[in-house]
């Protein structure tokens, strides 16, 4: 059985607000009863009109400034391309020094649309991506833990680097995964894992968790420790045609992962995600029943999440915020908490 109790958080979309409003918006989770925050870090949004790309690790010592209690966490950052490991271990030594206990540091493997833009680099294979980010979580790990760290990897190299502001605690490292070789490299290195709803049943259950479970068994861990937390997209409003209308702007999310990942321009991707506008839904639990959407979330909960991360479409996050600390949050808790 898992380890961990029941956690609700909120994210901070990154790609549809600004910094300034993002920043509102967290203090108003903390205030809700949002147990976590977690941003997006993103060069470029998916989509370019309107589209918003605020720098995450500056965002996130303002967002620790601002509140009292909530976690703050990246949901994620790629520690691979347009940073250099060394540079996220020093900035998340930073955070976690400041913020004792509040910060974590969600890692993937990187998307082109950020990266691409950036280093002008052609983008690699998934298995060179994963590559990257063993090393990159590796060298983090050393440089928070040693001092005059000389690294020799196939793809990042240090020179007696130390990091001298570091965190009392160590800032635990969360890895998304869409696929079970990264699912089981995050069973085996991650304090949690996270990955995005919406997907089939039958990734969760068959695939994602039991090869998060074998990576942890082979590395000589124990599964249950490690925190499972899944971005779920919810959009729950007391008018169903407008909770429907509201999944319109993140058309993107309907495209297929071999379709998104080579695109490196927002332009591209918005005009993609024009053409399957009318099937953005499907990628959310939509819902005005509080009964019904307590029961479309708390599936994910039966699967084995144990920290559940609400991602809101609608251009009214307030109107969300305050309509789901209200209905879902203390349903979900009473049931499950």
């Amino acid at each position: 059985m898992a380890t961990h109790p029941l956690r609700l958080g909120y994210k901070a979309s990154a790609e549809q607000f600004g910094p300034r409003q993002l920043l509102d918006f967290t203090i108003e989770a903390e205030e809700c009863g949002f147990d976590s925050v977690w941003i997006s870090d993103h060069f470029q949004p998916w989509r370019h009109t309107n589209g918003h790309a605020p720098f995450a690790l500056s965002w996130l010592g303002a967002a620790g400034e601002r509140t009292k209690r909530v976690m703050l966490g990246t949901s994620v950052l790629a520690p691979t391309f347009r940073y250099q490991p060394a540079i996220v271990a020093q900035a998340f030594g930073t955070l976690g020094a400041l913020y004792p206990g509040r910060m974590i540091l969600g890692l993937g493997s990187g998307e082109s649309l950020n990266e691409v833009a950036v280093t002008a680099k052609e983008w690699p294979s998934a298995k060179e991506r994963l590559a990257r980010l063993r090393e990159a979580v590796d060298l983090i790990r050393r440089l928070w833990s040693e001092e005059l760290v000389t690294y020799e990897g196939q793809y990042y190299r240090t020179l007696k680097a130390t990091i001298y502001d570091k965190p009392d605690q160590p800032v635990p490292i969360y890895i998304s995964a869409g696929g079970p070789v990264a699912a089981k490299f995050a069973g085996s290195v991650a304090d949690g894992f996270i990955c995005t709803s919406g997907k089939g049943d039958e990734l969760y259950r068959d695939q994602l968790l039991p090869a998060l479970e074998e990576g942890a068994k082979s590395a000589g861990r124990d599964p249950s420790k490690i925190e499972r937390a899944i971005e779920v997209k919810v959009s729950f409003d007391t008018d169903k045609e407008r909770a429907l209308a509201d999944t319109r702007i993140w058309a993107a999310l309907a495209l297929p992962a071999e379709e998104k990942v080579s695109i490196h321009d927002p332009r591209e991707m918005e005009k993609k995600a024009e053409e399957v506008a009318d099937q953005a839904h499907r990628r959310w639990l939509v819902s005005s029943d509080p009964e019904e959407h307590v029961e479309q979330v708390g599936h994910y909960i039966e699967l084995g999440f144990t920290h559940l991360i609400f991602h809101a479409p609608g251009d009214d996050q307030s109107r969300f915020l305050q309509l789901y600390s209200r209905e879902i949050l203390p349903r979900l808790r009473k049931r499950w908490g």
